[in-house]
């Protein structure tokens, strides 16, 4: 009992345990239950799912923001702390959902460059969501430590965000070809790949080709997994500096990513679809990085070191993530819709 009460990062280990829990319990009513038959997910039935981790995601907030026992090390002010954490839990959650929405154009382009049949795409998003929660754990455990350890590593935070904004928009460095990853060659030269998908298994027994004897070989299948989870590293390493300059609070940190790839996964099979109706969401989204590359500038420099300019409260950057976020959306859908009819009058 003694180890449940420790605490880690601030909270109590068994909240951290309950979390864990329950998006355990979560994942396996989704594959244990309700896609437990390989199938094909409707648009219709991806948006429920959708909205149905959205709804815990926003009753979670509700949590952040009644029951919730921030630790004050973590937050500026040691007043109004619910009222602080849960302005950056959603503002975490809004701001990750966005940058999760590029990995889903990613994961597109995974699927179709290994012909994964639809019906099995849905067993690779389940077990690449484990693999987001581990690996993600372990990145804000880092950048936690790190952060709450040396303040000053937030003005790298910063810089880093306002090239990565640049970075997006200019399209710099976005290019994914699969045909040339080296991480790929790597796995072909180490381990059998058979040469195309038989099931919804990630490995299988043939006959060795030289031998007869029976051996495990992957299939293009687990290859997927693989891009999959490299490309949610990748994007990890954009998102993780973003949220933490949102908030220095591991468990809203880790919670608002957890909720935030639950969201964009369950709902791949509507938006992979639409993805290209969101062109110019990528300036929104670059403009949300530099803002709050300029927010940790200001506060933390300009503010507290320097006194020179009033300090920036959390929910200016809520509502500036969804005003430009929001925005975006909107005019990528005006103008794609726009580009869609001229051709045809």
């Amino acid at each position: 009992m003694d180890v449940l009460t420790a605490s880690y990062a601030g909270q109590p280990i068994w909240l951290w345990l309950a979390f864990l829990s329950f998006i355990g319990f979560l994942l396996w009513v989704d594959l244990g239950l309700l896609n437990r038959k390989d199938s094909i997910i409707s648009p219709a039935k991806s948006a429920l799912m959708w909205a149905s981790f959205a709804a815990l995601a926003v009753t979670f907030g509700l949590y952040v923001g009644f029951v919730y026992e921030p630790d004050p090390q973590y937050y500026t002010s040691p007043d109004n702390l619910n009222q602080q954490a849960v302005v950056q839990y959603f503002t975490g959650y809004l701001l990750e959902t966005a940058l999760a929405f590029d990995n889903i154009f990613v994961i597109s382009l995974i699927f179709t460059y290994f012909a994964v049949p639809r019906e099995y795409q849905h067993r690779v998003l389940f077990w690449g969501i484990l693999g987001a929660i581990f690996f993600r754990a372990i990145f804000i455990s880092l950048g936690a430590t790190v952060v709450n350890s040396w303040t000053w590593v937030l003005y790298v935070f910063a810089a880093f965000l306002i090239w990565t904004g640049w970075k997006m928009v200019s399209g710099h460095g976005q290019e994914m070809r699969l045909e040339d990853n080296r991480l790929l060659a790597f796995v072909r030269s180490r381990m059998r790949v058979t040469d195309r998908i038989e099931n919804h298994n990630f490995f299988v027994r043939k006959p060795d080709p030289l031998t007869g004897k029976t051996v495990l070989y992957a299939t293009p299948l687990f290859l997927a997994l693989i891009m999959v989870e490299t490309a949610d590293i990748i994007f990890a390493v954009d998102s993780v500096p973003a949220i933490f300059a949102v908030t220095r609070d591991p468990f809203i940190v880790y919670t608002s990513n957890i909720f935030a790839i639950l969201g964009l996964r369950s709902m791949y099979f509507m938006l992979a679809a639409a993805v290209e109706r969101f062109k110019y969401l990528k300036y929104g989204l670059s403009l949300v990085l530099v803002l709050i590359g300029a927010k940790i500038i200001w506060n933390f420099g300009l503010s507290k070191e320097l006194g020179w300019v009033p300090y920036l409260e959390p929910h200016w950057a809520l509502l500036m993530t969804i005003a430009l976020i929001g925005g975006a959306m909107i005019y990528s859908l005006h103008r794609t819709r726009t580009e869609e009819i001229r051709p045809g009058s």
